[in-house]
């Protein structure tokens, strides 16, 4: 979550500069996250690192599975359990991280409402693609076997709910979970582009869904993953317009990293990831436009009221920007007070 503490103070310089003016600069909309992500304002922010630190070591060394029937406490804190109802082929067979994973799901609310139901659900073990409760007990699950996992909202969807599947705000779930199989990965090198570009998207796309839920960290890490793949070196042929696709979602990638970056105070990583971006995309609008909002909160005024000067100059026009009229982010720079105010209209 966002600190409440206000910006620091503004650093001394040496000579005059745009900060003596008294003028106050105001800069474009900013939808500040593609596909029609909501504006950047306080969800409630992901998990500290220092939980996220204890339970991925509670995970990686858990406790015996125990017998059939015995419930297993996944973290130690009552919050995620796990029980084996059919046996499966033996510890040896769990996956790991980073296979790929089917599972029959079904997904209960506690009073016995059958929410969803998915026979061959396939996703990337420890990448985020799924609810953390399946990220953390799937990987002690053996093939073959069947398990019911009952977990808190906190590992599930949160206070916000889901609209797909209908799931109540704050809801404790009971899910059984059927592990199918578990693949390694495909080889990144040797993946057609058309199937990288796909794969690239659809983590962004998981990102997209951490940030809307306030789970910045598991976006970043989701991005992160993204960023991996378009990054990755090919053996195959690839043409221009492929590259140049596979660029355009490394852009937005970093741009939505930023983003996130913004929101965990992460100010320095922020700035690298715009740095990033540009150096790809020049004249990125966004990415302009997210630097020069750290470069404000990081008091480096001067910076960014050129950065964001020069956002303005490539597009002018609030209407024309891409949020569509949905929301408008306005960043007031008061010169006079050497403070920048962020504020949020829609």
């Amino acid at each position: 979550m966002e600190s409440s503490a206000g910006p620091p103070a503004a650093k001394k310089h040496g000579q005059t500069s745009l900060l003596d003016s008294g003028e106050d600069f105001e800069v474009l909309c900013d939808e500040d996250i593609y596909d029609d992500l909501p504006p950047l304002e306080d969800a409630g922010g992901g998990n500290s690192k220092k939980t996220e630190d204890a339970e991925k070591k509670r995970v990686e060394d858990p406790e015996p599975s125990g017998n059939i029937d015995e419930w297993l406490d996944v973290l130690g804190n009552d919050q995620l359990k796990k029980k084996v109802l059919e046996a499966g082929k033996g510890r040896d067979s769990r996956p790991h991280k980073g296979q790929v994973v089917k599972i029959h799901l079904k997904t209960h609310l506690m009073d016995g409402t059958l929410a969803q139901e998915l026979c061959d659900l396939a996703f990337t073990l420890g990448d985020g693609d799924v609810i953390q409760a399946l990220d953390l007990t799937v990987q002690l699950m053996e093939i073959g076997e069947k398990a019911l996992i009952q977990t808190d909202a906190k590992y599930a969807y949160g206070v916000r709910g889901s609209l797909d599947p209908d799931i109540p705000p704050n809801a404790e779930l009971s899910l059984e979970v059927e592990l199918l199989e578990a693949t390694d990965a495909p080889d990144l090198e040797l993946l057609p582009p058309s199937e990288k570009i796909a794969l690239a998207v659809q983590k962004r796309e998981r990102g997209n869904v951490h940030y809307q839920r306030g789970d910045y960290a598991f976006a970043v890490n989701s991005y992160g993953v993204a960023l991996q793949i378009t990054d990755s070196c090919s053996k195959v042929d690839i043409s221009p317009e492929e590259e140049n696709e596979l660029l355009d979602v490394k852009v937005k990638c970093l741009n939505n990293m930023a983003a996130s970056q913004l929101k965990l105070d992460h100010y320095d990583a922020a700035l690298k990831s715009c740095v990033s971006a540009l150096e790809h995309q020049p004249e990125n609008i966004k990415a302009l436009f997210r630097m020069g909002k750290v470069l404000a909160l990081q008091a480096e005024y001067t910076e960014a009221i050129q950065t964001l000067r020069k956002a303005l100059k490539l597009e002018p026009s609030n209407k024309k920007h891409s949020c569509k009229g949905k929301c408008t982010t306005l960043v007031h720079i008061n010169i006079r007070a050497k403070t920048p105010l962020l504020t949020d209209a829609c």
